[in-house]
């Protein structure tokens, strides 16, 4: 029975093509795309969706393929190895060996490289063996793989593709770890708030109940939203996870995503420290791409999915057009105005001086210490301001039952 595909793929010269296709299954299609001329990059059924079809959310309990982090040490294995002497062959056959058979993380890594080996083994190319793996291997890794070969690097763009996957991770994991304590600090706070509201408030309301005395506003106040609290708290808890599910559903959708994006630039503090960390991404990609020979156009189109900004892979797209006319790229992109000055200076400067794969790199560089600098601002900020917040919300519990102990001592003496 024939279903649709929606497929991703590189064509001859290094762009990529995203479309549909029939098929009985997966390995149908792949096969149709390389008689076509094309090496696939990903292929995925098309699912059928209802009315709320938008709204559906998929789970997947069982991992396939292997993480990036998986991919980044890889990566890093083999520049090494090839830079020591060895050929592919071998380097994949070492790993191979050395991964173990059982445990979840090794045992998918092993399975993946025994996959390209043989792939390869069969008369094909190292980057047409990665496309055969696109949960693993991103479009810009395969791009970056398919010009060293071209070219006889293949080590050296190895390294340099583990250099940037190395890059990327630290940027990463700093955001993470950066926000780890913030969020701690509010998931403590407000559970400190609801156990006053819940379990330490009841215990004092049948005491004002029996004395009778008219309770200050404060107090009642504090009373009615623990009441609330323990009523509707599971049912809010509930809407919240609701409404988490549905934004994730809305972010899916190209049109909610491009506003949301746009927003999220144009915030106080996380507006500058997003656009730092898109011009991070895009500045690294594409002065990696274009140091391992890869077009301008190429590097751009593949920098489009790296950015993790929808605003931001607009700006690039629509550069992308206006340089494929010789327009240049920094002035587009300055128009666009989502990206930081100093990354479209460098640019500008990059190719004014036909330096611009090492000057990218080098505003990458700047970037990325100014994400780390601007983090580090967040968090001081944060930091306070929940302690702030939380102790005057603890406060003023804690004083609203106080002024209901006085008001009943008032009332024994």
């Amino acid at each position: 029975m024939s279903a649709t595909w929606r497929y991703t793929a590189l064509t001859s010269d290094g762009q990529l093509k995203r479309g549909h296709a029939q098929g009985a299954d997966e390995k149908h299609v792949i096969a149709d795309l390389r008689r076509s001329g094309l090496t696939p990059v990903r292929v995925r059924q098309q699912s059928e969706r209802g009315g709320l079809g938008w709204l559906q959310v998929s789970f997947s309990l069982r991992r396939a393929g292997v993480s990036r982090a998986q991919v980044t040490d890889i990566t890093r294995e083999l520049a090494l190895m090839l830079g020591a002497g060895l050929d592919l062959d071998r380097g994949l056959r070492f790993l191979i060996e050395t991964l173990p058979e059982k445990g979840g993380a090794g045992r998918r890594s092993r399975a993946v490289l025994i996959q390209l080996r043989e792939a390869m083994r069969n008369g094909g190319s190292f980057a047409s063996a990665l496309a055969t793996r696109a949960d693993c291997f991103s479009p810009l890794y395969i791009n970056l793989v398919k010009a060293g070969e071209a070219g006889g690097a293949l080590g050296d763009s190895l390294d340099r593709l583990a250099t940037l996957m190395e890059r990327e991770r630290k940027l990463t994991t700093s955001i993470q770890s950066a926000l780890i304590y913030p969020a701690i600090l509010v998931v403590a706070s407000i559970g400190s708030v609801v156990l006053l509201l819940t379990g330490v408030l009841p215990q004092f309301v049948p005491l004002f109940a029996e004395a009778g005395a008219q309770l200050p506003l404060v107090t009642r106040i504090v009373i009615a939203a623990g009441d609330f609290l323990k009523n509707w708290g599971l049912a809010m808890l509930l809407m919240f996870i609701g409404g988490a599910f549905c934004l994730r559903a809305l972010l899916a959708r190209p049109a909610f995503r491009l506003g949301f994006d746009q927003v999220l630039l144009r915030l106080p503090v996380a507006g500058s420290l997003s656009q730092d960390v898109m011009a991070a991404r895009l500045t690294r990609t594409l002065g990696t791409l274009l140091q391992n020979g890869v077009s301008l156009l190429s590097a751009l189109k593949i920098s489009e999915d790296v950015i993790g900004n929808r605003a931001g892979a607009q700006a690039v797209a629509e550069a992308a057009l206006i340089a494929r006319e010789g327009g240049g790229l920094s002035r587009p992109l300055e128009a666009a105005g989502v990206f930081p000055p100093r990354a479209i200076h460098l640019m500008r400067l990059g190719e004014e001086t036909a330096q611009l794969g090492p000057l990218c790199l080098r505003a990458a560089e700047l970037h990325e210490e100014a994400v780390r600098i601007g983090l580090q601002r967040l968090v001081a900020l944060l930091v306070p301001a929940i302690t702030v917040v939380m102790g005057a919300v603890v406060a003023g519990i804690v004083s609203a039952l106080l002024l209901a102990m006085l008001g009943l001592n008032d009332l024994a003496h």
